[in-house]
């Protein structure tokens, strides 16, 4: 029986620029890194990002799967990334179950949100 997900890979053409993304832009901490492979754990969640042979430069569907990041303060959240050059496809906006997303892309052109949840705040 499937208990849940154990991480997510992201495949690349470039581990350095599309890791790079996740450790400096949004401030990611790797718990592993080498030479083609970065990974950052949330509790027992694993997102690894991957240089894989079969990739090309940059998300040909970006629309087919978006990780959602979970934040505590999404309007400080977005601030700070408009702040590091981050363009936003979508502003913090609260969503009919009471939580708030703002929708970006990620170095390689892979959709992400930032998800605030109701009992986090607003």
């Amino acid at each position: 029986m499937i208990r849940g997900i154990a991480g997510v890979i992201i495949w690349t053409a470039n581990v350095e620029r599309l890791g790079g993304f996740y450790r400096d832009v949004l401030d990611m901490k790797p718990v592993s890194q080498r030479d083609g492979f970065m990974a950052f754990q949330f509790g027992d969640t694993r997102l690894s990002i991957s240089d894989h042979s079969e990739v090309d430069d940059g998300a040909k569907d970006p629309f087919r799967i978006m990780v959602n990041l979970a934040v505590d303060d999404i309007h400080s959240a977005y601030q700070r990334l408009r702040g590091k050059g981050v363009e936003f496809l979508r502003e913090p906006e609260k969503e009919h179950w009471g939580g708030y997303i703002a929708t970006f892309k990620d170095a390689d052109g892979n959709l992400l949100q930032l998800l605030q949840q109701p009992s986090a705040g607003n």
